[in-house]
């Protein structure tokens, strides 16, 4: 008889003791592991100036696509690399390029352009903050800005006429200017800093390109 009750024993010692490891199962916190996706600028279309274009739509374009390789420097790369600087004793950055470029775009194009005075944003005493106060930057929200920033700079010459003179806002009261010129200097301006952001970007991470 015993030997006959043996298994039985056995499956049901088996059940109990089952039962108690779900029992602790139960009681144990779940755990959810979230995976949270690190944020990168933006990709961004660059379209190429035409070939054949008028004078006004020429400067406009070859503007346009130097907005656009600033930003394309900067596409895929985190806030943290954004803020890299480059080889000591420089200190430029990705991020302080854009910082820097919005407050040229506003200089140039709503305070002399649409003859209008308006603090910088980044750099309002001119002590160098644009590519300096990064640490606690907020990355995303500057490259917003700077998007931003080239559509109000757009409308503020909208209605003007390339040969239109403007007035002076620095210095030198006596430079009046026209339209032309903040064009011409606003490509030479993003051309000269866009070779900064191509070494910048292949000392992060070895990417190059036009």
């Amino acid at each position: 008889m015993t030997g006959e009750l043996g298994p039985f024993r056995r499956l049901a010692a088996g059940d109990v003791l089952r039962r108690a490891m779900l029992l602790r199962r139960a009681e144990r916190p779940t755990t959810v592991s979230v995976m949270t996706e690190e944020w990168t600028a933006p990709p961004v279309e660059r379209t190429d100036p035409g070939l054949i274009l008028g004078e006004r739509l020429a400067l406009e374009a070859w503007l346009d696509f130097h907005r656009d390789t600033l930003l394309h420097k900067c596409a895929g790369l985190t806030a943290g690399q954004l803020k890299e600087r480059a080889v000591p004793p420089s200190r430029l950055s990705l991020l302080g390029l854009v910082r820097h470029m919005t407050e040229v775009e506003r200089w140039w194009f709503r305070i002399h352009g649409g003859n209008t005075d308006l603090p910088f944003p980044y750099d309002p005493d001119a002590t160098g903050q644009d590519f300096e106060a990064l640490d606690d930057a907020d990355a995303a929200a500057n490259i917003e800005a700077f998007k931003q920033e080239i559509t109000q700079a757009r409308a503020a010459v909208a209605g003007q006429q390339l040969d239109d003179v403007v007035p002076s806002h620095g210095h030198h009261p006596e430079r009046g200017r026209d339209i032309r010129w903040i064009y011409l200097h606003m490509i030479e301006e993003y051309a000269r800093h866009n070779g900064h952001a191509d070494l910048i970007r292949e000392r992060i991470d070895g990417v190059t390109g036009d």
